[in-house]
């Protein structure tokens, strides 16, 4: 990989949200992870001579285990999920009013949170109308694509 490339992406990376990256070019694989002093750390990768049919079975063996202890209850009611990965908030500044409380009347379309992805504000909105039972996610918190955000009943 280009040594231009791999300092943009380094570079992307330490002032985003993200906390890990991982590319697969022909010529190999390279992973940046951020650590807890927000500096980004590349791993490079050689490409795999001739064993990518074996990496496949481990791989897959190796993610249920690792997605059991993540599952979360399941929720009664409409979850309204996370159309990007970002970070959410709850209102539109610091001392602004919430969108949303549980306990609130709401109707389709009406904004419920925002989320900050890239330095643009994306004002999300209720896709069904109905009662907020639960807000599943901490202002601030990133969340990642299809991550439930709501339950409205």
């Amino acid at each position: 990989m280009d040594l231009r490339k791999l300092k943009t992406l380094i570079d992307l990376v330490s002032e985003s949200n993200i906390s890990e990256l991982e590319i697969t070019e022909a010529d190999g694989k390279v992973r940046i992870v951020k650590s807890d002093g927000s500096v980004a750390v590349p791993m490079m990768m050689a490409a795999p001579a001739a064993a990518p049919v074996a990496a496949a079975p481990v791989a897959a063996a190796a993610a249920p285990a690792a997605a059991a202890p993540v599952a979360a209850p399941v929720e009664t009611g409409h979850i309204v999920k996370s159309p990007m990965v970002g970070t959410f908030y709850r209102a539109s500044g610091p001392n602004a009013k919430p969108f949303g409380e549980v306990g609130q009347q709401i109707k389709e379309g009406d904004p419920i949170c925002i989320i900050e992805a890239m330095k643009i504000m994306n004002e999300i909105e209720a896709d069904k109308t109905g009662t907020i039972t639960k807000i599943l996610c901490e202002n601030g918190q990133p969340v990642e694509f299809g991550q439930p955000l709501f339950v409205i009943e």
